[in-house]
Parts: C-alpha cells; sequence; structure tokens
C-alpha cells in the first residue's frame, strides 16, 4: 500500500483496539470534536468497516454509521473518502462490499482477501487526499490489531499504519476485564516494526479510583516499554450512534430512563433480527422522556409493547424465516388484526408486504411470502436505491395534512405493487411507504429523528392504544442530543486523555519505542519522547 505525501499532507494517528467494541469509534469521535473546538482542520477516517449500520453521503455514496457520527463532530458532512471499503454482512460467509461508496458486489472471506491489493490501493489514495485536505486526520482501526493471522492482508490496521507511517493509541476497554493482559499481548504480538508504531495506550470505561489501577499501568509500561495516555471513566449516558452490534443486545434498554413528564409511558419493543441494519432508527425514540426502548426476540414481548418496530436488515428473506421460526411473524400478523400499532423500516417493511421476490440478496433467490399484513409486492433489484430524502409525511390514514419529514434509503428492494395508503411523499419522486390503520412502513431510515413528524407519530400511536395522556417531550430534538453526546463525548477526551501527547504524536509521528523482546531480554528502553 502507498500513500502519496505531495502537497504536505496533514498529520494523522490511527486509534487501534485490543478488540472489538473496545471504545475506538468513541475515541475517534471525541478526538475529532476536541481537535474541531481548537479550530484544527480534522476528518475522520476508516479504511475498512464491517457493519450493517450506514448512512448515505450527499453524493449518494454509502458510508459507515459511525464515519457519519465522527464527520458530524467534526462539522462535516459525511464524505465517502471518510469509509472507502465498507462490508455489509449478509450471512455467516459472504458481505455485500462497498468501495468508495458504491456496490462492489457480494464476496466470501477468500474472494475479499485475493482483492486487498486492489483495495489497499484506494485506501492509500483516500487517505492521502484526505491528508492534502485537512490539517488532521484522526483514523480508526477495525477489531483488533492483533490479528495477526490477517495481518499479510491488512489495510486497517498496523497494515495502514505502516503504509502511511502513522502513530498508533491502543485502546482497551477495562470493565469487560483483562485490559492489563491484552494490552501487553497485544504489543507481544505484533512484530517489531509494527510494534514501534504502538506509541501509547488508553484504558476505556475504568470504573473506581485510577490510583488502584496505577501499579498495574507501571508494570505494563516497564515491560511493554509504552506509557498509558489515558484512563476514560465510565460513561452510561453515551448511546447514541452506536456502531458494534455488542452495543444493542436483547433485554437492553436503548438510551437512559428519564424522568418524563409525568404523563402516561409508551413501551416499544424492537426486534433484534439477526442481521439488524441501521439499528440507530429507534434511538430518535429513546430521546423522548415518556418513550421506553428495548431489544427484544420474543413473541411475548411483541404481544405486549404498545409499538413494535421492525427494523431494517440485510438479509430480508433469511430474516423473515427466522421471524416465523420464533412466532414472531404470527405474533405481529396477531398485532395487526387487534389494530396494534406497528411500523416497520426498509427490510422489516419489507418483511410486512404480501410477497417478496428476491434474486438479488437472497442466498437462495426466489419469491416468497411476507406476512401479508400490509397489501404491498416487493421486488428486488439489481441497482442499489442510495439516497437522501426529503418531504413530508401523511398524518392520517385518509391522508388529511401533512408534516415534513427527512431520511436516507439503502435498499434493492423496491414497491412494485401497492393497495395500501401512502405514508410519506418524496418531493422528488412522490408517495413512498405504506400503511393501513396502525400498521406504517416506509423504506427510509432516519425519518423519526424529524421532532415534528415523531411527535406526531407517537401522538398517533398513544391514541391506537389508549394512552390519551401521553405527551411528547417538549423541545426534545434527536439532533441536539445528538450533538450534546458529541460534545459529552469531547469533554471526557480533553479531560482524561493527555491531549498534548496526542498533538506530539499528530506533529511528530510515533516516538522511538523499544521492542516488547528487547524488553523481555532485559535491554535498557530507550527515553520516550512523549
Amino acid at each position: 500500500m502507498r500513500v502519496d505525501g505531495s502537497g504536505g499532507p496533514g498529520g494523522a494517528l490511527l486509534v487501534g483496539g485490543t478488540s472489538s467494541d473496545a471504545g475506538k469509534s468513541l475515541i475517534v469521535a471525541g478526538l475529532c470534536r476536541a481537535l474541531a473546538r481548537e479550530g484544527v482542520s480534522v476528518a475522520p477516517f476508516k479504511a475498512q468497516n464491517m457493519s450493517n449500520n450506514s448512512a448515505v453521503t450527499l453524493d449518494g455514496g454509502e458510508i459507515g454509521r459511525a464515519q457519519a457520527l465522527q464527520a458530524a463532530a467534526c462539522g462535516l458532512e459525511p464524505d465517502t473518502r471518510f469509509n472507502p471499503v465498507l462490508l455489509k454482512p449478509g450471512s455467516d460467509r459472504r458481505s455485500h462490499v462497498i468501495v468508495r461508496g458504491r456496490p462492489y458486489g457480494d464476496v466470501g472471506a477468500a474472494d475479499y482477501h485475493a482483492r486487498r491489493a486492489e483495495l489497499a490501493d484506494v485506501v492509500a489514495d483516500e487517505l492521502a487526499s484526505l491528508r492534502r485536505d485537512y490539517d488532521v486526520v484522526i483514523c480508526e482501526g477495525a477489531g483488533s490489531v492483533a490479528e495477526v493471522n490477517l495481518r499479510a492482508t491488512d489495510i486497517a490496521n498496523m497494515g495502514l499504519a505502516r503504509a502511511a507511517h502513522l502513530p498508533v493509541l491502543l485502546v482497551t476497554d477495562i470493565d469487560r476485564g483483562g485490559s492489563l493482559a491484552h494490552l501487553f499481548g497485544t504489543v507481544a504480538l505484533l512484530e517489531p516494526a509494527d510494534q514501534a508504531l504502538v506509541a501509547g495506550f488508553v484504558i476505556n470505561k475504568f470504573r473506581g479510583d485510577p490510583a488502584l489501577l496505577t501499579p498495574g499501568l507501571d508494570i505494563v509500561a516497564e515491560r511493554t516499554g509504552r506509557p498509558t495516555l489515558g484512563i476514560l471513566p465510565y460513561a452510561s449516558g453515551l448511546w447514541i450512534d452506536a456502531e458494534d452490534s455488542l452495543a444493542s443486545p436483547v433485554g437492553q434498554r436503548v438510551g437512559e430512563a428519564g424522568l418524563g413528564t409525568g404523563g402516561a409511558r409508551l413501551s416499544v419493543a424492537a426486534i433484534r433480527l439477526p442481521r439488524t441494519s441501521n439499528t440507530t432508527d429507534v434511538e430518535a425514540l429513546a430521546c423522548e422522556p415518556d418513550v421506553d426502548v428495548v431489544w427484544v426476540d420474543d413473541p411475548a414481548a411483541v404481544s405486549a409493547a404498545d409499538l413494535v418496530v421492525v427494523p431494517g436488515t440485510r438479509a430480508t428473506v433469511s430474516d423473515l424465516a427466522w421471524l416465523r421460526a420464533r412466532g414472531i411473524g404470527d405474533a405481529l400478523v396477531e398485532r395487526a388484526r387487534r389494530g396494534r400499532p406497528v411500523l416497520g423500516v426498509c427490510g422489516g417493511f419489507q418483511m410486512l408486504a404480501r410477497t417478496i421476490d428476491d434474486g438479488v440478496e437472497a442466498e437462495q433467490a426466489g419469491r416468497v411470502d411476507g406476512l401479508g399484513i400490509l397489501d404491498v409486492d416487493v421486488e428486488f433489484r439489481a441497482d442499489k436505491t442510495l439516497r437522501r430524502f426529503t418531504g413530508a409525511a401523511f398524518t392520517h390514514a385518509g391522508g388529511e395534512g401533512t408534516v415534513p419529514v427527512t431520511g436516507y434509503e439503502i435498499h434493492h428492494g423496491v414497491v412494485a405493487r401497492s393497495d395500501e395508503q401512502a405514508w410519506l411523499v418524496d418531493d422528488d419522486t412522490g408517495p413512498e411507504g405504506a400503511r393501513s390503520g396502525p400498521v406504517y412502513g416506509t423504506h427510509c431510515h432516519g425519518v423519526l429523528d424529524s421532532d415534528g413528524f415523531r411527535r406526531r407519530f407517537l401522538r398517533e400511536v398513544a391514541a391506537t392504544v389508549g394512552r390519551a395522556d401521553f405527551t411528547p417531550g417538549a423541545g426534545v430534538s434527536a439532533a441536539a442530543e445528538r450533538e450534546r453526546q458529541l460534545d459529552s463525548i469531547a469533554d471526557l477526551v480533553t479531560a482524561h486523555v493527555d491531549m498534548n501527547s496526542v498533538h506530539r504524536l499528530l506533529r511528530d509521528g510515533a516516538p522511538i519505542l523499544p521492542s516488547v523482546i528487547s524488553l523481555l531480554d532485559g535491554n535498557r528502553a530507550p527515553e520516550s519522547r512523549l
């Protein structure tokens, strides 16, 4: 992999992890916002992301949702350069690959590794472009930096760091336990040239008195030659745009339990599909003080909730089969028969249809029966819809009155036939989605972020289930909550990470630090430039 340094590339560093969900995305977002608040021109970068949570750029490209949030932390619109390679798992063996924001094809692990040389050049070119355009680029690794079985074809972790001469901050989640061993073991597994780029450690999610941790960190520093540059305390209130699938387990509440307004509360059951995509759609509901959102995977929870959300998925047909096998499909049909509210988004909307004809995403292509809750037929097409949505929503079943709404679309499936009332109307393309009484469906993600629309929708839901005294939170803004959390993350980082060392790494690159082998052999470590 090459990095073209012409044009005076700006400073950059890589935030790597000892594992998935160690806190890399959060720390990158915090560093980006902190630097942006200092007046630094900064951009995020993740060479390769594996996630079914994605966002649409202004030019109709697709990138990981975490990089869109990090862009917001920088005060930027999403850009395909921020995440040049995106893998969207459709099964345990194959993934849909997005390159420079556009579909690249479905590949298995062996096929993908064979194409790494081509993808390495894409990654290098995009990083070089960002370094020419911005003062600083904060890069995020993928998974663990010590996946040595993949090192030969790595384009996201130490392979990227070596090619672009990036100093590496290694992050570990101490709340899981074993972090001191993770730090030492991760560095020790790396080959010496990779070890040389690991500049220091950041401990994430620490509970208690940091003084109790100091003796352990001193031993790790002695045995690795690397300092700890930050100890971030556990912060329970950071939940917007969670990237890793581990962040939305069954039974977990989305968001924090608010004090509420004193009126009725609404319960929302979000179905945790095996390959759920864009789990962030339900986060806007969780911003409301009197709405309780919980991820579920059982028929009883689906039957009991005031509102059920069937979210998007990267595998509509197979996840529909999973719904049926667990009895959730029957529970949804029964809800609709009883006039209880259901919202289907993208793949979830498609599941509510009468038929689904999928010759694109399904492993065994063909026509299957949907749940038949909406009188709609869905057909998958090779051309993928990637666009932002600006329009309005009909506020009543008869179509009287509209409220503004925005969102974005990422889907192969389209409505081939509908005998239902449209729910939304796009300013450019006309009617979109469908509704039948209290059953709603749309291909648009992010519509619940439109505050006026969300409040109107929740009032409809409350009236349907007999919660007449439910009142949406006055002045609640999903966008403002996202900004508040970004500022909170930046405050956390600036208060607990040695930002002077961060600035030196961005200015000077990786310090001269010893290999773990030399330390274990008893050689004296050279003094760190940090």
